[in-house]
């Protein structure tokens, strides 16, 4: 299949150099997409917390 080291060695390095062009695609997908929105127990909406609401 290979001729030679060179070519083996060619052909390692490009394939490596793919998968990690395409790690990176898939990193900055991820970071792209919205985040889930925060749910607290159950799975229901958290209600944001206001300053000024002090419970005592």
């Amino acid at each position: 299949m290979f001729g030679n080291d060179a070519d083996f060695l060619l052909t390692l390095h490009r394939t490596h150099a793919a998968e990690l062009r395409a790690d990176a695609a898939a990193d900055r997908l991820a970071r792209s997409l919205a985040r889930p929105v925060s749910r607290g127990w159950l799975g229901r909406r958290r209600q944001a917390g206001r300053t000024g609401d002090a419970r005592r």
